[in-house]
């Protein structure tokens, strides 16, 4: 048996007469193959020894493939700065990417590669939405690597993204939110509703609020914590979104008044009260004192009660858009939406209710009009 030093591979003869060469790699994992005669197997041991000092040389150089560079930044930028949801979404992005461009050098990236991944993508059936997604996805991913002296240019950014139709935005007139409210009173989450459609915030934020992030003496509501569901946690409680998120909202007398009746049913709950019940406090849990989860509040309360209501079928989330849009043609200022909304621009807003620009128009015009006819 021939043995080399730690760190150099080994090369021995096996009992059934056939060699091996064996090294380790930087990882702990070994790497063994086998050959016919000793100085075959010397040859073979080098060969990957030489393989393996290139590879992680390259690992985190421009060198690099797509494939490396994007798990790698996966794992070690998104993971541990981004919330749980975003990681898996980038992480089913980068499948997609990785299949058609994971063996090309970031270094060696061009436009016509990434026209090529949209061109593929759509051939597979994936949405324009979808495919938009990857984009921007390898765009911020590229971003990093040439702040990081990876690459000289993001060939992302010279590609343009898939358009992506229209999305008629489904909201409630003011009939139709009155009908809703109607249908809601009496419900066991009333008050969810009721703040949903008055204060736009997202359903995470409300299924995460403390009665400790509720002032009534105030009359405001505090967002510091987002309900989350993640692969093998389960629903937790995670810091929200973005820094705009973590904001303070005014609540019209209509949601205090739903709120405080909400806060004495909840102490009528079987259970409330004795230890590790509601254990986090939550204003909105369900009647064991657990959070929600967000299939069981859509199947078993929300639709049900648009059914109630007569009411076309619409999504949670299609409360904030609407308490959005209600608030925009009352002539509330948009800076005063997008911070009830956590926008983190006021453009954001506008561009996401443009809708509700008209009817703005309308309004300002009869005010100009007034204003220039009043000397006649």
């Amino acid at each position: 048996m021939s043995r080399r030093a730690n760190g150099e591979g080994t090369v021995f003869l096996r009992k059934d007469g056939r060699w091996s060469a064996s090294i380790t790699l930087s990882d702990g994992t070994r790497k063994t193959i086998y050959a016919k005669t000793k100085t075959e197997a010397a040859d073979l041991k080098q060969k990957l020894l030489q393989e393996a000092t290139k590879g992680e040389m390259d690992q985190f150089t421009s060198n690099q493939t797509v494939e490396v560079f994007l798990f790698s930044w996966l794992e070690d930028t998104v993971k541990p700065n981004l919330r749980w949801g975003t990681y898996e979404h980038y992480r089913w992005c980068t499948m997609h990417v990785v299949a058609e461009i994971g063996n090309i050098q970031i270094q060696k990236l061009t436009p016509q590669h990434i026209q090529r991944l949209h061109a593929k993508k759509r051939a597979q059936g994936c949405s324009p939405q979808s495919v938009k997604h990857m984009h921007r996805m390898l765009g911020k991913a590229l971003n990093d690597a040439r702040r990081w002296g990876l690459i000289e240019r993001n060939v992302v950014s010279l590609v343009t993204p898939p358009r992506v139709p229209h999305y008629e935005m489904k909201v409630f007139t003011v009939e139709q939110a009155r009908q809703f409210l109607a249908a809601a009173e009496g419900h066991f989450l009333e008050a969810l509703f009721v703040v949903a459609i008055t204060t736009g915030a997202r359903q995470g934020e409300l299924l995460g609020l403390s009665w400790d992030d509720v002032n009534f003496q105030a009359g405001k509501l505090h967002i510091r914590r987002t309900l989350d569901r993640q692969k093998g946690k389960g629903l937790i409680l995670v810091e929200p979104k973005t820094e705009r998120s973590r904001r303070t909202i005014q609540l019209t007398d209509l949601a205090l008044e739903a709120l405080k009746k909400h806060k004495k049913n909840q102490q009528q709950l079987k259970g409330y009260g004795e230890p590790g019940w509601n254990e986090h406090n939550l204003v909105f849990c369900n009647h064991f004192g657990r959070p929600l989860d967000h299939a069981v509040l859509m199947n078993d309360y929300f639709h049900p009660l648009l059914m109630k209501a007569k009411l076309p079928p619409i999504r949670f989330h299609d409360l904030r858009h609407t308490a959005a849009t209600l608030m925009l043609q009352l002539d509330v200022h948009p800076k005063v939406v997008q911070e009830m909304l956590g926008h983190s621009s006021i453009s954001i807003t506008l561009d996401t209710y443009s809708h509700a620009v008209p009817t703005m128009q309308m309004g300002a015009v009869g005010l100009l009009s007034n204003l220039l006819s009043s000397g006649q």
